[in-house]
């Protein structure tokens, strides 16, 4: 990682253009081209310095659902659960945890009928009971790690 991979990680965590053309506008404030920028964040994404790159959405606002989800996966077919989670495009940020919840994921979809649906799915997908603890409060942590 070099000084300009460090800037466009510290620049950009703060906050993103919103315009007609912001990778172009968040590249002229780095010093850079619009092209080198795409391609830093894609060899970023790539080598797993950045896991993601995109935005955060606030699905409640917009008439979605979120909820944390935790499941007790038997070892033996953790791995396999794992990947029948994380194939579904409403599952993000699944962890494994020493505990008898062994696996931990964030669950956000468009409706709240259908987060029910998908939680119906995973149990009969992975025969595993599948625990819902939704939002009740928002707290909003202004995380910055300096690169």
């Amino acid at each position: 990682m070099d000084t300009l991979d460090r800037d466009i990680i510290n620049t950009l965590q703060r906050g993103f253009p919103l315009s007609d053309r912001p990778y172009a506008e968040a590249a002229a404030g780095l010093g850079t081209t619009e092209e080198i920028l795409l391609q830093r964040l894609q060899r970023l994404l790539d080598n797993g310095l950045l896991t993601r790159f995109g935005p955060l959405y606030d699905a409640g606002r917009m008439g979605g659902s979120l909820s944390l989800c935790a499941m007790q996966v038997p070892e033996d077919c953790f791995e396999t659960v794992a990947e029948q989670v994380n194939a579904l495009p409403q599952v993000a940020h699944n962890y494994q945890r020493s505990h008898a919840l062994n696996m931990w994921f964030v669950l956000a979809t468009e409706t709240p009928a259908e987060q029910q649906q998908v939680l119906q799915h995973i149990a009969q997908t992975t025969g595993c009971r599948v625990y819902d603890m939704p939002k009740e409060k928002e707290y909003y942590v202004g995380l910055y790690l300096n690169v």
